[in-house]
């Protein structure tokens, strides 16, 4: 056999099979990229769904998904958040800021675990200070409210008698301030011991914080 003739013929046929192939693979990329035209597919406000080419601009906002010509989801959109959700996000926002900022503070205030405890015992000795003096203040006032009181007892209303006087003006005024004073001021020494505990468990909320802080930190 001619072995120039075999060559030729060799040669031709692997350009056959190399055309072949090209045309195989065109036609492949063709289909595939007719398949991956997207689509849109989407729900109206009476909760139909929807398909088409664009998503109407009184959806834009809706969840959306992107499909394929086969019917294949290849991407879903979110729907956009409302009102209270913005709002959700936002106070999460601002209570991760502030936390930052409040670490911040702890590491740049303190450098150890004592300087906080003293900070908090000389707050409290503050507030015990405040409760002493209101506690003194509260019992002067009660000792005024019960001589006022026995004054009163010469008078009508609370004297029956009925040659009973009408009890002076000036002596009502005074019962009716002293009585308002000291219920001020016993709602005032409910604060502060309401106070004294919230300080108490804010301290030492930040001294755990401050201690896990410092254990992030590398050596």
């Amino acid at each position: 056999m001619d072995t120039r003739h075999t060559r030729m013929q060799y040669q031709g046929w692997l350009a056959a099979a190399v055309a072949g192939l090209l045309v195989v693979g065109n036609t492949a990329l063709a289909a595939e990229g007719k398949a991956g035209e997207a689509h849109y597919s989407w729900v109206d406000k009476n909760g139909e769904r929807h398909y088409g080419d664009s998503v109407p601009p009184e959806y834009a906002q809706s969840e959306q998904r992107v499909i394929n010509d086969r019917g294949v989801e290849i991407n879903r959109v979110g729907a956009g958040k409302n009102a209270e959700q913005l709002a959700e996000q936002r106070r999460q926002e601002q209570e991760i800021a502030q936390r930052q900022q409040h670490d911040r503070f702890l590491l740049t205030t303190y450098t150890s675990t004592k300087d906080i405890e003293r900070l908090r015992d000389e707050r409290l000795d503050q507030i015990s200070g405040q409760i002493k003096a209101t506690n003194a203040y509260i019992d002067t006032l009660d000792g005024r409210l019960k001589s006022l009181q026995a004054r009163a007892m010469n008078f009508k209303p609370y004297n029956t008698k009925p040659d009973a006087r009408r009890m002076p003006d000036d002596l009502a005024e005074e019962l009716v301030r002293t009585s308002n004073e000291v219920r001020s001021q016993r709602h005032a020494l409910d604060d502060r011991t309401r106070e004294q505990e919230v300080v108490r468990a804010q301290f030492q909320a930040d001294i755990a914080r401050f201690r896990e802080l410092i254990n992030r930190q590398p050596s």
